[in-house]
């Protein structure tokens, strides 16, 4: 079987890789474009090679199509993904899941009431060096975690390559944080679990409506504290994830993106900082694992409710930036 996949608008930065991935997997294609901006999907659409069709209903009930790729405005998440999934289409979505909290709860019922295959991109959620972060806190080697800390920002504000448009607060939401900081907020809720309260601290260096520097600090229910750092305007700056525990520390990141950890519960196995010799196999793209769980019933390695759990975490951190105040969860 053949996936037919819709692309629904070009509105984010990544909708063109989405695009390439499905045009390079041997059981998928791209069948037709939708965008709410009428000339910019036309342009897509062309690139592709494929239709383009203006009327979003219209591509919804299309038979010929059995999946779409949600690239629009953040704010328009929640209506065309209840559409699509409310239409019978499996859905893989860029993130954030919704700008609000109630918006993301809208939306999971909807699709655990479906028989949809669902999908948000969390890509840092396959990669070796998290999937190892993960594999040391569930075997207990650094005790109890006191500290995470993860940053993750570029410079595309400051040196311009980003579209205009990243910085409408009502199409995004937000800045830095609700779109580059997503990576370290759903990484924070997969390795700490369940947040208890955040407080934040942006700022606009290049004077945008949306802020380019940001900062949230969480504390989760088991006490660790996270410290999620992000940027537009931070011109190589390399990824990092850091662990602190009773027993010991991980330290991932840096130019070449090393891998050490200390642990006094390894000690005569290892002693003082070791790199591992062998970091877990990472995990297929989130396109892929989509497109093998519509065909093949392959597992999804994050679901609905971790998509509701970023945007928690996002509407608990924008509502600390807006009020100046310490938020706690849950959210009303």
């Amino acid at each position: 079987m053949l996936l037919r996949i819709a692309m629904l608008s070009t509105w984010h930065v990544h909708a063109p890789d989405y695009a390439d991935q499905i045009k390079r997997h041997p059981e998928a294609e791209i069948s037709v474009v939708w965008d709410n901006d009428e000339e910019r999907g036309r342009e897509f659409a062309k690139q592709l090679g494929v239709p383009f069709e203006k009327e979003l209903a219209s591509v919804l009930s299309d038979k010929n199509v059995d999946a779409v790729v949600v690239n629009t405005p953040t704010n328009m998440h929640r209506d065309v993904i209840t559409a699509a999934v409310s239409a019978g289409k499996h859905v893989f979505t860029e993130k954030v899941l919704t700008i609000t909290s109630k918006e993301a709860n809208e939306v999971a019922e909807v699709v655990k009431q479906s028989g949809i295959k669902f999908v948000i991109s969390f890509p840092h959620r396959t990669l070796p060096h998290n999937l190892f972060a993960k594999e040391i806190l569930d075997k207990g080697l650094l005790g109890d975690i006191s500290l995470l800390r993860i940053r993750n920002a570029h410079a595309g504000t400051a040196l311009g390559w980003l579209p205009e448009h990243f910085y409408n607060q009502e199409e995004c939401g937000g800045g830095a944080m609700i779109d580059l900081g997503a990576h370290g907020m759903y990484l924070a809720a997969w390795l700490l679990g369940e947040p208890r309260r955040i407080t934040t601290m942006f700022n606009h260096v290049t004077g945008k409506e949306v802020e380019d520097n940001a900062v949230a600090v969480i504390e989760f229910k088991n006490k660790a504290i996270a410290i999620n750092e992000t940027s537009f305007v931070s011109d190589r700056s390399p990824f990092s994830l850091e662990l602190y525990g009773t027993k010991g520390s991980l330290l991932i990141g840096g130019p070449n993106l090393s891998v050490q950890i200390n642990s006094s519960l390894l000690k005569g196995e290892m002693d003082g900082w070791v790199q591992p010799s062998r970091l877990p196999q990472a995990l297929p793209t989130p396109l892929e694992q989509w497109i093998g769980a519509i065909l093949r019933d392959e597992p999804i390695h994050f679901t609905i409710d971790d998509a509701v759990m970023l945007t928690q975490l996002m509407d608990g951190a924008y509502r600390s930036h807006r009020t100046g105040c310490q938020v706690v969860f849950p959210l009303d």
